[in-house]
């Protein structure tokens, strides 16, 4: 993998100890951080996030080398972690702060995201709309190192939630 070469792709899909153990091992991927991304607020905290108030958005940042893994087949990925017909928030998470996004950061991942979400909108998969928005990146904060690499710290914890929040049911029934 060139250091050289790598960009950065950022999702949100509800809460993010969710979202990272999905793209984390695939191959190209260099890095994947929980966040906080699309507030006012610089550097918040987990609190002040989740009080609503900042405008920010839990999400992960990706690194990878576009050369092993594509920014499509990370959105494609992305989907199967998500219910993109929720924009209220993601399974037992609710509110704008666990809205689903996908944020580009640049012209091509624009188009391979809207290309990508009227595919999914096309196929007929879901009754109800697409809602998943699409967005221009912004400042991304690392969230607290506790939240960091969840899945791996406290793996107990994470498969009770991701199986208690409805997530692990809907993406079994519906991908």
């Amino acid at each position: 993998m060139s250091k050289d070469n790598l960009k950065k792709a950022t999702f949100a899909g509800g809460c993010f100890w969710c979202m990272v153990k999905p793209f984390d091992t695939l191959p190209g991927i260099a890095s994947v951080v929980s966040g906080y991304t699309g507030g006012d607020t610089v550097n918040p905290t987990y609190q002040q996030v989740g009080s609503g108030r900042t405008g920010h958005t839990e999400a992960v940042q990706i690194t990878y080398d576009p050369d092993i893994m594509s920014f499509a087949e990370l959105v494609e990925i992305y989907w199967i972690q998500t219910d993109p017909t929720d924009a209220s928030g993601q399974f037992a998470d609710r509110g704008s702060s666990y809205r689903p996004v996908i944020f580009y950061h640049d012209e091509e991942q624009k188009e391979v995201a809207e290309a990508s979400k009227k595919a999914l909108q096309d196929s007929g998969r879901f009754k109800q709309d697409i809602v998943t928005t699409i967005e221009p990146a912004n400042p991304f904060y690392p969230a607290e190192e506790y939240h960091q690499d969840f899945y791996k710290k406290n793996s107990a914890h994470y498969n009770r939630y991701s199986k208690g929040s409805g997530r692990v049911d809907f993406i079994n029934h519906h991908w």
